[in-house]
């Protein structure tokens, strides 16, 4: 299969990779950008995957109020240098993680830090949804590995699609992010608020209100 120089270009930009390794990897990948990329950091072809053994504990806390106050994250993203952490490009990257945890409300940053007794409480429930529907049962593990896979997208934020550009996952923009600025760049943490979750809220009987008015 002949490989499109435009998809050697966006998956070099992507990766940082060699041209002759990208090249490769399209050909594998049946020119897929997202499975050559994926291909190229199993290979450890890729600069995310060269920098990702490097330690990293500069960078910033970033922080984002949403809907006048209703919803707020703060996020620590860490990267190589003082100098890196300081750059506008990497404080825009801050700043566009911060929103994506707002808009898109994740658990955990990656599904390594899922509980395992969470995912197979998951697991359970997915194959006893299969199984309600009719499903065969030898089929079913399939369906609900599918499935699973689905909640990590949900829930992990490098696994969500990233809510500027849904072509792509936060994954590919952080490795994205890493061969252009050329350092190792971790989101280690979060924490998001918003406005009384977790709080019982006062529900007012529309009837009762109007009744009220009326006997005045």
């Amino acid at each position: 299969m002949a490989v499109d120089a435009k998809a050697v270009k966006e998956l070099r930009e992507r990766t940082g990779a060699g041209m002759l390794d990208c090249k490769k990897a399209l050909e594998e990948a049946n020119n897929d950008i997202t499975k050559a990329a994926e291909l190229l950091r199993e290979k450890g072809l890729s600069a995310a995957a060269s920098k990702a053994g490097r330690i990293a504990t500069e960078g910033t806390v970033e922080s984002y109020i949403h809907a006048g106050g209703r919803i707020g994250v703060l996020v620590e993203i860490n990267c190589e240098t003082d100098f890196v952490g300081k750059t506008d490009s990497f404080k825009e990257f801050a700043r566009d993680i911060a929103m994506q945890i707002a808009a898109a409300n994740p658990l955990y940053v990656r599904r390594e830090e899922v509980p395992a007794a969470d995912v197979e409480k998951e697991k359970e429930i997915l194959k006893a949804q299969a199984l309600n529907e009719g499903k065969p049962e030898k089929i079913v593990e399939k369906m609900v590995e599918g499935r699973i896979s689905k909640f990590y997208e949900e829930y992990c934020l490098l696994e969500q699609s990233f809510v500027k550009d849904p072509d792509k996952t936060v994954s590919q923009l952080l490795n994205e992010k890493i061969s252009t600025i050329g350092e190792n760049i971790s989101i280690r943490r979060f924490v998001r608020f918003e406005l009384g979750e977790g709080l019982e809220k006062k529900v007012d009987n529309f009837v009762e209100e109007v009744m009220a008015q009326v006997n005045q």
